[in-house]
């Protein structure tokens, strides 16, 4: 039997069209959720514009604020590199040049630090640095000699020797990227060494022509110092971010980084003024001069003397306390402070004697040429002072003080010889006295290391220093003495060249001949 609406048609019919009318009521609703959900999702993208534009806007915005900022510090930094006349005289295109030397040094050091210095164990780590600094000693003994008159005769090309020098670290920040991978150390060393060494030939080099670029206004003491000072400021900000590159893109990459940092500075050294460039003198066929310790004048070998111990001093003092925090052998990591660990140590340490420098070179920039003869007696005497004090009260705030002061010691010693030796040194044989004024330290530097390392065994921070400070009180008196004498010795000669002139003028006989002798009386 059919239902209620089959039989009827017209029933039928409207029975149908309620369902059509239901259909498209749920076909208006979908539409209008659909067109709801189309809104709602062209309205998100609109946002999503909105902020794309906002973040690509503020990006563009950070960088060109960021621009500016280094526009305006490159102009406040070219302003303090050309003042007082630096900018006619080419020193401010030197001190540009040395801070980009400076710079990709300490990027070279920091990469191969994590390879080669705490990349192995604190163990094997001293015999890694122990061969390192034999290596290190032996070619600048050998080599003292002949680095110096090499660069004398070749001062009308002292540009090149600079840009040659940058040319060379390239090449073998290159070789030694190549060594990272497999692990060659005897190439990282070798490269190592031949960075060091020529580092030092730029450096000798550098001293040798800043009185070419010296402004009138300025004095050497100033003019070293105001190198020393932008040096120090440009391998401080290297260092972090050396650090950074090595951790995140390994010491490769910043070895290559350093490699096209070297290769445009090069290109810069090139392109300093002609002036730096002096005349060959000497006549021709005339035996080259060589100079030693002992042909530098008694004020200069004093001065030498004098960096010698603090460099010695320095050497100790780094890979002393640096293999003592290594072990845990200091009071405050034996103690298990909760603040200190090791590498918080490290950089604390390090901090220290970077502000440590900054304070020797802005001192040095101070005295400008106020006795340079007595600060580097003075910063010997410091060095000697703060070791004694620091083994009587061995901790970690002692620590801190005598990284800071055995930096500026160093630091305002070594500007103030630089001056003493550009100020008493003639131009045909500066470099020459550079050269053996660099290898000396470079050897003192390297057994105060040897000394360190082999007394951080003992785990005794007392014992080291104590022994430190025995050796720098030594020096002292010595130089002090030998100082007393030679000015006694100077002294005696004065009063016998007076005494001897006082009496020509007192016989007779010593008068003028041609003028004949009359009596007084008439």
């Amino acid at each position: 039997m059919d239902g209620p609406t089959t039989g009827d048609p017209h029933l039928r019919s409207r029975t149908n069209w309620v369902r059509l009318v239901d259909v498209g009521g749920g076909w208006g609703r979908a539409r209008d959720v659909t067109r709801r959900v189309g809104r709602g999702v062209a309205d998100a993208g609109r946002a999503t514009a909105r902020a794309g534009r906002a973040t690509a806007s503020g990006t563009v915005r950070a960088s060109r604020a960021t621009a500016r900022g280094a526009q305006k510090v490159g102009k406040a930094t070219r302003r303090l590199t050309y003042a007082n006349g630096a900018d006619r005289t080419g020193l401010g295109r030197l001190i540009e040049l040395s801070a980009g030397n400076s710079a990709s040094d300490a990027l070279v050091t920091v990469a191969l630090a994590s390879t080669v210095f705490f990349g192995v164990p604190v163990g094997e780590a001293r015999g890694s640095v122990a061969l390192y600094l034999v290596i290190t000693m032996l070619p600048f003994a050998l080599l003292a000699p002949f680095v110096g008159p090499i660069l004398d005769r070749f001062r009308s090309g002292r540009r090149y020797v600079m840009a040659g020098t940058l040319f060379g670290r390239g090449l073998l920040c290159f070789a030694m990227a190549a060594a990272v991978g497999p692990g060659d150390l005897p190439t990282l060393f070798i490269g190592a060494l031949g960075v060091l060494v020529l580092s030092k030939a730029y450096n000798v080099s550098r001293a040798a022509i800043m009185p070419s670029v010296l402004p009138a206004d300025i004095g050497l003491v100033s003019a070293n110092a105001r190198v020393a000072l932008f040096t120090l400021v440009s391998a401080g900000i290297a260092v972090p971010v050396g650090a950074g590159l090595t951790a995140w893109l390994g010491s490769a990459v910043a070895l290559r980084v350093a490699m096209v940092a070297f290769l445009l500075l090069g290109v810069a050294a090139v392109r300093l003024p002609r002036h730096v460039d002096s005349p060959d003198l000497e006549e021709e066929g005339a035996a080259p001069r060589w100079r030693t310790l002992f042909k530098v004048g008694p004020a200069v070998a004093e001065a030498v003397w004098a960096n010698v111990a603090v460099r010695v001093f320095s050497g100790f003092l780094l890979f002393f306390l640096l293999f003592l925090v290594q072990d845990q052998a200091v009071p405050w990591l034996a103690a298990r402070d909760p603040f200190f660990d090791v590498p918080k140590t490290i950089a604390l340490l390090a901090g220290a004697a970077g502000l440590g420098g900054l304070a020797g070179a802005v001192v040095a920039n101070w005295t400008r040429n106020h006795a340079p003869q007595l600060i580097v007696l003075l910063t010997l005497a410091m060095a000697a002072v703060t070791t004694i004090v620091t083994a009587i009260f061995f901790g970690v705030w002692a620590a801190l003080a005598i990284s800071l002061i055995t930096a500026f010691a160093q630091e305002l010693g070594k500007l103030a010889l630089d001056a003493i030796v550009q100020r008493e040194i003639g131009e045909e044989v500066r470099s020459s006295t550079f050269g053996v004024v660099e290898a000396m330290l470079q050897l003192a530097w390297v057994f105060g290391g040897l000394v360190g390392l082999v007394l951080s065994l003992t785990r005794s921070g007392t014992a080291g220093l104590v022994t430190l400070a025995v050796l720098l009180t030594v020096a002292l008196v010595w130089l002090l003495f030998t100082r007393r004498k030679r000015i006694r010795a100077a002294d005696a000669r004065l009063r016998g060249h007076r005494a001897e002139h006082a009496d020509q003028h007192q016989r007779p006989d010593t008068l003028d001949p041609t003028k004949p002798l009359t009596n007084p009386n008439g």
